[in-house]
């Protein structure tokens, strides 16, 4: 099986196998007269004495690596924990973990081959000494061949040490990821302490490396259908890396030529030996745009010039980034709950493990993103009133207000003062104010209110919501980052029925509840239902998604993976 692997790896091989290569031929060299450089005797002329001989080289180089920061002694090699790696051994007598009387243990090989194969679990092999590891083995497997019982002590236990280092990061990688806690995480367990890695370990010499894994990784629906699609997505993912297209660029030739090599390398044009044409570039730009199921208009804009620019390479981050959002998530998920991805703009309710309403949803603006958080659905309201919040009443209706005090007439808002009584919007003087006012903006119930006809409440600092829309037209475009931070929700009567429906154990309560509210709806009726079955609903942006065993990627419109990349994924 071929694995992708990024390209950089290649510049790695390039630093690296140099660096491997003396090493074995030092090591090599010294065995000649049986000397490392400090004059110790590494060779071992039996399995038993290899034995002895590696336990005492692995005691002094945890002991040093302790000292100097995770820097093994005569190597470029870092380990990243190593007060828990000497602890680990000093538990063990500093006896070899991986290996015994120059014998790989079974759970040894399977670290190994679980280090080469852990793209497959949004890993990078590089993290974990790959390349170390085989070239080192290669030296094992050839001495093998040659029936050398002359056996270096010092490359044993070196490789043994790094499979434990490996091994520690893998247990963290697996159970928190590699991105901090935020004001959202639900997370009890952030820190792991070192009895949670020597319970693994154990684990591992007792069950093996997969009980492990499986016991580790989060449990998450949206989890395991994205790492079901990465064994497809490496078997295809190129390293070809394709022309930049700046963006935004003044040059408008330097742009159009550049995107125009773009599209040729993909074969999105036939040819670039002469200038495209802007009908021959928008044709280009459209059926890039429909094999990316991003909106097709033929318009190199922001968006489009974001998804020409990401590679495979970046892609297989974004999987990373994503699979560790996963992992900030609670271990256990409540039994039932509303999932929105606002990069995907996508809302599913869960109950169980199944997937009891899908539905389109259009979430914030880049400029006006919508928030990540976790909250309860506390209460509906039939034909809501919409209070524009002191954002949009600053940047948007203000301006309009001082242009025209009929624009508020024109869209449906009453202007209040401070005792809720209505004042009349030719009689204020807007000059005097910047972006506050002593009013406050409503606009009244219908069916022309932003909110639509629906509003689903829960606890938030932000003041937003899921709701229904006067604008549901737009659910058909492909990009729905438009609304100004609220979660517009396309199949919101299945949703608001699914939650009066679970508010009591005895159906006829439920029915009953879901009558009243289409009489509500019926006679166009504001009301406000509690609610005591308080469903839980987490929004969070995640940019790719499994889906029938394969990925989709959906634009970083916010840049927030743009910004980790760089912060906690840098140099890969």
């Amino acid at each position: 099986m071929n694995f992708w692997k990024p390209p950089h790896l290649n510049m790695m091989k390039r630093i690296v196998y140099p660096f491997i290569s003396s090493f074995i031929f030092y090591f090599i060299a010294a065995s000649c007269n049986g000397k490392t450089g400090k004059g110790q005797d590494t060779i071992a002329g039996s399995p038993e004495e290899l034995q002895q001989k590696t336990t005492e080289l692995i005691r002094s180089a945890a002991e040093s690596a302790f000292a100097k920061k995770g820097i093994l002694a005569d190597s470029a090699i870092t380990i990243g924990q190593p007060n828990l790696t000497r602890m680990l051994y000093a538990k063990n007598d500093y006896t070899p973990i991986w290996s015994a009387k120059q014998t790989w243990l079974p759970f040894g090989d399977s670290l190994f081959d679980f280090i080469e194969q852990s793209q497959l679990y949004g890993l990078f092999p590089e993290d974990y000494h790959a390349i170390q590891l085989k070239e080192i083995r290669t030296k094992f497997y050839i001495d093998s061949l040659t029936k050398n019982n002359r056996k270096d002590a010092a490359l044993w236990a070196k490789a043994d040490i790094m499979l434990t280092d490996a091994f520690v990061r893998i247990v963290k990688d697996l159970k928190l990821g590699r991105l901090p806690n935020d004001s959202v995480t639900l997370r009890k367990d952030s820190v792991l302490n070192d009895e949670f890695y020597l319970q693994q370990l154990s684990a591992l010499q007792k069950s093996g490396l997969t009980r492990v894994v499986q016991s580790l990784e989060p449990d998450q629906r949206g989890y395991r259908l994205l790492k079901e699609g990465i064994k497809a997505f490496l078997a295809t993912a190129s390293y070809r890396q394709f022309t930049k297209v700046p963006y935004p660029e003044k040059d408008k030739q330097k742009f159009n030529r550049l995107l125009q090599k773009r599209l040729y390398e993909e074969g999105f044009l036939s040819f670039d030996s002469m200038t495209a044409d802007s009908a021959q570039l928008a044709a280009a730009v459209k059926l890039f745009q429909n094999k990316k199921g991003i909106t097709v208009d033929g318009r190199a804009g922001e968006g489009t010039i974001r998804m020409l620019n990401i590679n495979d390479r970046e892609r297989f981050i974004r999987i990373a980034i994503s699979m560790d959002k996963y992992k900030l998530l609670p271990e256990r998920m409540p039994s039932k709950y509303i999932w929105v991805n606002a990069a995907g703009n996508l809302l599913e309710l869960i109950d169980g493990d199944e997937v009891k309403i899908t539905s389109r949803v259009i979430c914030g603006k880049p400029k006006t993103r919508t928030p990540v958080l976790s909250s309860v659905i506390s209460s509906l309201i039939t034909y809501p009133q919409w209070v524009p919040p002191p954002s949009i009443v600053g940047k948007e209706i203000l301006p309009a207000v001082k242009k025209n005090p009929g624009y508020l007439a024109r869209k449906g808002f009453s202007l209040l003062d401070k005792n809720g009584d209505e004042v009349d919007p030719y009689s204020v003087d807007w000059s005097r104010y910047g972006n506050n006012i002593p009013y406050r903006i409503v606009q009244g119930s219908g069916d022309a209110n932003a909110l639509g006809i629906m509003k689903f409440v829960f606890d938030n600092k932000y003041s937003v919501y899921l709701h229904d829309t006067n604008q549901r037209y737009l659910f058909a475009n492909a990009m729905r980052s438009l609304s100004h931070g609220c979660v517009r929700v396309q199949e919101w009567e299945k949703l608001a029925f699914y939650i009066l429906q679970n508010e009591s154990m005895d159906a006829g309560s439920g029915a009953a509840k879901i009558d009243s509210v289409k009489t509500w709806l019926k006679y166009k009726q504001k009301r406000s239902i509690p609610i005591r079955n308080k469903i839980p609903v987490y929004i969070r942006y995640i940019t790719c998604a499994g889906q029938n065993g394969n990925i989709v990627f959906f634009d970083d419109v916010y840049g927030e993976d743009k910004m980790l990349r760089v912060r906690f994924f840098a140099g890969k």
